[in-house]
């Protein structure tokens, strides 16, 4: 893999000297380079190219070849954006709690995990923009805005996010150079960690707060957002780092890799806590016992249990000492992200399917999804929305281009580890190998 790799040779102490301060805390010319990242970036830029296309298709021909109509008002795109809210916070939060706790040894994971957030609230944010039918009418939100629709209290809490991600990479690039104090370090990494959970709570008010939707109507889904966003978000840093370690981007203890793959594990059983609760209160008194019934035995019964399985094999995965490999970590952390995707696919589909009790006659008036047809009766019938392949193309542009965002700032931008990170990781693998010695013999 030391072909991915292009590193300028550096200075020894003997002719350089070892310098103070600041300068003691420089990183090293190491950029990801190689033919496979440069064949990844060029696809990923075909692919936004081909994605702004076929928006450009949907604007000019209407909503209306999307797969979305009244009812299922909304469909792939907000079911992604709900998923990469949730993996950017996720990001987020892991990057800011050392900092935050004075926890040692993520010196190497935290810039990379602040710019992987930065990509997937810039792909979020992007996705709202495609699902709307009039973008160029969206100067009128702010102009007439609500500031009592929890809508307005996402787009105002995702601007803020995304500028404090920045703000928070850059004020990391000071503390490495000496410019910035370990106190205000860990002042904007404490506001960094309780933006970066606010986000993803105001995301699940839009949903708690609307009271026609039975699956949406429930105080934990806040919590179990949280819960999701550090699922994915820390299976999503997993890859990376893992992948990163083995291209020689930067070393990293075996120690942090498993640290990280424990907390994991209890995130993902924490979040399937939080599911357990909310259908057992659902179903437990026949109150929600549709729900239950369409999630456990009905039309999103393949979702649901995918997920399940997903995630519980992904813990085995973690939690055993013989599988938490190189490839062990990758694969369960693919299978939790999987796993959330397909949860965020059941609280989107959920929604829309069953209208709450309290006003499903006046729900049941309006359902008409069939635009063409224009039979009111017959035009839902139960049928699951499925998307078109125009959302599909245009979704995979607005991914690829959070993708590519990643590639390039892994290429271009300081985000490889200081000397001092490399030194602290060597140590600590030189210390593990020690260790390991006298257990081989």
């Amino acid at each position: 893999m030391a072909q991915n790799i292009s590193a300028a040779a550096p200075k020894t102490r003997a002719t350089s000297g070892r310098p103070s301060g600041a300068e003691g805390r420089k990183r090293g010319a190491v950029r990801l380079q190689g033919r496979g990242v440069t064949i990844a970036i060029v696809v990923c830029a075909i692919l936004v190219v081909v994605g702004i296309a076929l928006w450009m298709v949907q604007l000019s021909g209407g909503m209306v070849q999307t797969g979305m109509r009244n009812r299922d008002s909304w469909g792939l795109y907000l079911t992604n954006f709900m998923f990469f809210v949730g993996l950017s916070a996720g990001g987020l939060i892991i990057s800011s709690i050392p900092n935050a706790f004075g926890m040692k040894g993520f010196g190497p994971i935290s810039k990379v995990a602040i710019w992987s957030s930065v990509c997937c609230v810039c792909v979020a944010i992007g996705l709202v923009v495609v699902d709307l039918g009039g973008p160029a009418r969206l100067w009128e939100l702010f102009v007439y805005s609500n500031l009592s629709s929890p809508l307005m209290w996402d787009i105002l809490v995702l601007g803020t996010y995304l500028i404090l991600s920045l703000v928070y990479l850059w004020a990391h690039l000071r503390h490495e150079a000496g410019r910035m104090s370990h106190v205000a370090m860990r002042v904007i990494s404490i506001i960094a960690l309780i933006i970066a959970v606010s986000v993803h709570t105001v995301t699940a008010w839009i949903f708690s707060l609307a009271p026609a939707h039975e699956f949406w109507h429930t105080a934990l889904m806040g919590p179990w957002f949280v819960a999701s966003a550090l699922d994915c978000g820390t299976a999503l840093v997993l890859i990376i780092v893992v992948a990163l370690r083995r291209a020689g981007y930067l070393k990293l203890a075996q120690s942090n890799v498993t640290n990280l793959s424990k907390m994991l594990a209890v995130f993902v059983l924490v979040d399937l806590y939080f599911f357990a609760c909310d259908l057992l209160t659902s179903g437990y008194f026949g109150a929600g016992s549709d729900v239950v019934e369409m999630l456990t035995t009905g039309a999103l019964a393949p979702f649901f249990w995918s997920q399940i399985i997903c995630m519980a094999i992904a813990v085995v995965m973690l939690v055993a000492p013989r599988m938490r490999t190189d490839a062990g970590v990758c694969i369960a952390s693919a299978l939790v992200i999987v796993g959330v995707f397909f949860k965020r696919v059941q609280i989107m589909l959920g929604g829309f399917q069953l209208a709450n009790v309290t006003l499903g006659d006046v729900a049941n008036e309006f359902t008409m999804t069939n635009w063409e047809s224009g039979i009111v009766a017959l035009g839902y019938n139960g049928v699951v929305y499925w998307p078109t392949p125009l959302e599909w193309g245009v979704t995979a542009g607005v991914i690829a281009l959070g993708v590519l965002m990643l590639l390039l700032g892994l290429r271009y931008l300081p985000l490889n580890p200081t000397e001092d990170d490399q030194a602290e990781q060597e140590a600590a693998i030189e210390a593990q190998a020690q260790a390991a010695a006298p257990a081989e013999a």
